[in-house]
């Protein structure tokens, strides 16, 4: 039998030789799923004894993840707004600048405006993150989300029944508009693919390898999904409704641009934390 502190040592020389980031912390991760542990505990049971099948299972997950394949994959999890989310391969890995979204879609709705029966679109979906996130925060609210892979819908879907939302998410096959609802909506959010294509190659290896590149690719300049979006946008916002989008770096201003000749108006752009403007947000003309 062996040891935690003996396997995180074997994994974290696995990991930093596949190029991984912060290889120990990654090993230590991975053993913590496997034995269902908290992996801070494990920092003070490095002698803890680690039975041979543990190991094993261990070993077929550290296998994986020096071929890069993402952690959240691996654990079938992914934290978002406090909230855990099952994930698959085959469907985009929720980011944590994605919250941003979120909390720009909340911020105005202080006290009583959490209150009212808002509705809501969430233009590719992927595992429902951010429209069962807003669900969470506001619960009058009834959200619809669409995507164009089967995939990502069956896997929204789970998380929106897990999590208890079941009853106020629903979701659609769409692309972009072309299964929508006739009908119009208070708030719409969308974290499209917007990375350009001669870039994708370029990506780390966990991204351009893994992850789905329908969720990823937008396009020669990586804006494709915003003109889709904003096509009938102007139509399909209630008054006064607003639109809240991520974007990718330098791409903010164009977007802005984008929604201001669909006929929106009131646009914002919002930086991360890095500093970077990653959120534009648009509304139509209030009544």
């Amino acid at each position: 039998m062996t040891t935690a502190f003996a396997l995180i040592a074997e994994g974290a020389a696995a990991l930093a030789a596949a190029g991984v980031e912060e290889p120990r912390r990654e090993a230590r991760l991975l053993l913590a799923h496997v034995l269902r542990a908290d992996a801070g505990a494990l920092l003070l049971e490095p002698g803890r004894p680690v039975a041979e099948q543990d190991a094993a299972r261990f070993r077929e997950f550290l296998a994986r993840r020096a071929q890069r394949e993402p952690f959240a994959y691996l654990a079938g999890r992914r934290g978002f707004w406090s909230l855990d989310f099952d994930v698959a391969p085959g469907v985009l890995i929720p980011r944590p600048e994605t919250e941003l979204i979120v909390e720009t879609a909340l911020k105005p709705l202080a006290g009583a405006g959490r209150n009212v029966p808002w509705s809501i679109l969430d233009l590719g979906t992927g595992t429902g993150a951010i429209l069962i996130a807003l669900l969470s925060e506001l619960p009058f609210a009834q959200g619809f989300g669409v995507d164009v892979s089967l995939e990502a819908l069956e896997v929204a879907r789970a998380n929106a029944a897990r999590l208890g939302l079941g009853d106020r998410a629903r979701f659609g096959r769409s692309s972009w508009w072309s299964h929508v609802p006739p009908q119009t909506f208070d708030l719409i959010v969308s974290n499209p693919p917007y990375i350009p294509t001669r870039d994708i190659a370029g990506l780390d290896p966990e991204v351009r390898d893994f992850e789905p590149h329908l969720a990823l690719d937008g396009g020669p300049d990586g804006l494709g999904a915003y003109h889709a979006i904003s096509s009938v946008v102007a139509a399909r916002l209630a008054p006064g409704g607003r639109i809240i989008v991520e974007v990718g770096q330098g791409q903010a201003d164009d977007v802005a641009a984008i929604f201001l000749r669909s006929g929106l108006e009131k646009t914002a752009i919002l930086p991360d934390l890095a500093g970077i403007p990653r959120i534009v947000a648009a509304s139509s003309p209030d009544p």
